[in-house]
């Protein structure tokens, strides 16, 4: 049975939080989605799928403006998916029955886990462990908003030197935090095995990674651009013990580019 149903655009590496901790937990999730532009034409829902297969009438009374993302373009949302889902964002999650909406990343993430956590202990062998789990999750949202700005900004000709700064300056906090629970040849955030932490870590660097794609961009707009196969946080400083709760994760979602 499946235990969760997501909808977002894709590809999406905050969906490899998910997809990463279902695989691991031996939790079965539905994912549906399109790429950003083409989710513009879908009907955001439970039932989530493309305009082409939507009755006009349904797809004329869910119409919306959109926002962070897709900033004043036309999205097609029900009212059941903004009752499941107040804020109206993707990635968005929902109980096998439609019925309760689950929204932002990591607690969707989280929810898999709980749904698992007797096969798998993703959330930690104890109080204590969970919570430090959630210390790393929470840690990640503040880099994750900072970046998420940053990278919308990516798309843009010129890039603004106040968000390359911000985003640069996330980047060193975030990562000097992993780099401080790795110390001692640590091969997890937390414990002895693959958690939350680690999942969530994986994700959020793979999401910031795409800033590559623009390095054309950020030397045309005066910036210190990283060479193609080099990141943000990378310039400067060496982050090597960063990406060891990476590999151990890289098995767990070399399938996840577009689906679980």
């Amino acid at each position: 049975m499946t235990g969760l149903r997501i909808f977002s655009y894709l590809p999406n590496p905050r969906i490899w939080k998910a997809t990463i901790a279902a695989r691991l937990s031996g939790v079965d999730i539905e994912l549906r989605g399109s790429s950003p532009r083409e989710l513009q034409d879908w009907l955001w829902d439970f039932d989530a799928r493309p305009l082409s297969e939507v009755e006009p009438q349904v797809a004329a009374s869910a119409e919306r403006v959109g926002r962070v993302g897709f900033k004043g373009g036309r999205l097609f949302k029900t009212d059941a998916f903004l009752e499941a889902h107040p804020f109206g964002t993707v990635p968005a999650a929902f109980s096998p029955d439609g019925r309760i909406g689950i929204f932002e990343s990591n607690s969707i993430m989280r929810a898999v886990a709980r749904l698992g956590q007797g096969r798998f202990p993703l959330y930690g062998r104890d109080p204590y462990e969970a919570s430090r789990i959630d210390g790393f999750l929470d840690a990640s949202l503040v880099f994750g908003r900072d970046a998420q700005l940053y990278l919308l900004a990516l798309r843009e000709a010129v890039i603004e030197p106040e968000a390359y700064a911000r985003a640069r300056e996330a980047f060193a906090i975030y990562a000097g935090g992993i780099e401080q629970a790795l110390q001692s040849d640590r091969g997890f955030l937390v414990g002895d095995d693959v958690t939350l932490a680690d999942i969530c870590f994986v994700a959020e660097f793979g999401l910031f990674s795409n800033e590559r794609a623009r390095h054309s961009a950020l030397e045309a707009s005066g910036l210190e651009a990283p060479r193609p196969s080099l990141s943000i946080a990378e310039l400067g400083n060496s982050r090597v013990s960063c990406m060891a709760s990476a590999t151990r994760c890289a098995l767990a979602f070399d399938n996840d580019r577009w689906f679980p």
